[in-house]
């Protein structure tokens, strides 16, 4: 059978299951994970955190609920993150999180099928860690599994021609990891993961209010201020946030005002070895690649890129124009929605796909 014939009963066999079940998109990531149904467009936008009861071991609450339940819950009810760095650290509960949220996304649109998914994974994970990710959106429901690296994930959903002979780059900042990749011909040329994103982001401001303020916060405080004043370089205006905790000195209750200044001096050290992290892979892409990448520019995806200045700052570091993507929080699971709706285009883009429609020979 000829490969033409073959793609085409492919494609009217991916067609007819269409029908029969729901196609269904995410981003699976440290701090939120995005859902995106076919026909609904993106339908979750959720904390990436799951509440557990201890003694039961049942699973209380998932997302934005679980998130308000952070440092506020009782000895038996731990509210858990299970994806960290961008790779699963609780098989099981990651499961329960994907079913809630597949279920939750399907609701009312029932199909004989379980749904097609697309899941979108930090680049160079191991084989082990794609496996888990596949078996726990399997375990959820799922019908037919395909994974796809985040840069490569971002830059469909930018709508960069990752099909051509010509160089893209996107660097997609994360919760947990900062994904840098280079993209040409429909697949990923020089990619690097990096553990400089919003939780270290984070981090560095509770260690930076407990160094210089004698002051401990809690982390989803540390991101409330990083929200709301985070710069890596100075503005006009001089942004302010209040931060709340204990004081180390007395232990009692404290109240202080945190400046645009004191985060960039808690963060620079974390801006750096991330511009240092670009450099390495930019110094490792082929010459006619970096061409193509000056003259188009390098597109920011995820939540860091919103971080005030910081195209700025990395254009005078890199000597390369960055661009903020439009909408990046939702880069990366509106490039699963591309896939879904054409993966007979972008099947050499996907990462061990579990494809049930390939024919045996």
């Amino acid at each position: 059978m000829s490969q033409s014939i073959r793609g085409r009963a492919r494609s009217w066999k991916e067609r007819i299951l269409g029908y029969l079940s729901n196609d269904i998109g995410i981003d699976l990531g440290t701090a939120n994970t995005l859902v995106y149904m076919k026909g609904r467009g993106i339908v979750i936008n959720e904390p990436s955190i799951v509440a557990v009861n201890q003694k039961t071991g049942k699973v209380v609450a998932v997302g934005a609920q679980a998130k308000d339940m952070l440092g506020r819950t009782p000895a038996h009810i731990t509210a858990v993150q299970p994806v960290i760095d961008g790779v699963i650290s609780d098989f099981e509960i990651t499961s329960e999180m994907l079913a809630y949220l597949i279920n939750k996304a399907q609701q009312g649109r029932t199909k004989f099928l379980g749904p097609r998914v697309v899941v979108g994974v930090p680049s160079g994970i191991t084989s082990v860690e794609v496996r888990a990710v596949r078996d726990a959106a399997r375990d959820a429901g799922a019908r037919e599994v395909h994974i796809v690296e985040e840069p490569m994930a971002a830059a469909i959903g930018i709508e960069l021609p990752v099909h051509e002979p010509s160089g893209s780059m996107v660097v997609d900042i994360g919760g947990g990891t900062t994904d840098v990749g280079v993209i040409s011909l429909g697949g990923i040329v020089n990619a690097r993961n990096v553990r400089i994103a919003g939780d270290r982001f984070n981090n560095d401001i509770v260690s930076h209010a407990r160094n210089e303020f004698k002051m401990l916060i809690g982390s989803k405080s540390a991101e409330e201020i990083k929200i709301a004043v985070a710069s890596v370089a100075p503005s006009r205006e001089k942004l302010e946030a209040i931060a709340r905790g204990r004081d180390l000195v007395t232990g009692l209750p404290r109240e202080i005002i945190i400046t645009d200044q004191d985060v960039r001096n808690a963060i620079g050290h974390s801006v750096e070895e991330l511009v240092e992290a670009i450099k390495e892979v930019l110094e490792t892409t082929p010459p006619e690649l970096l061409s193509d990448i000056m003259q188009k520019g390098i597109y920011l995806a995820g939540g860091g890129a919103l971080i005030r200045g910081l195209p700025q700052f990395l254009t005078h570091a890199l000597g390369v124009p960055v661009i903020v993507a439009p909408d990046p929080l939702t880069a990366v699971v509106r490039g699963t929605s591309v896939v879904l709706d054409d993966l007979e285009a972008y099947r050499e883009a996907l990462l061990r796909s579990d494809d049930e429609l390939v024919p045996t020979e």
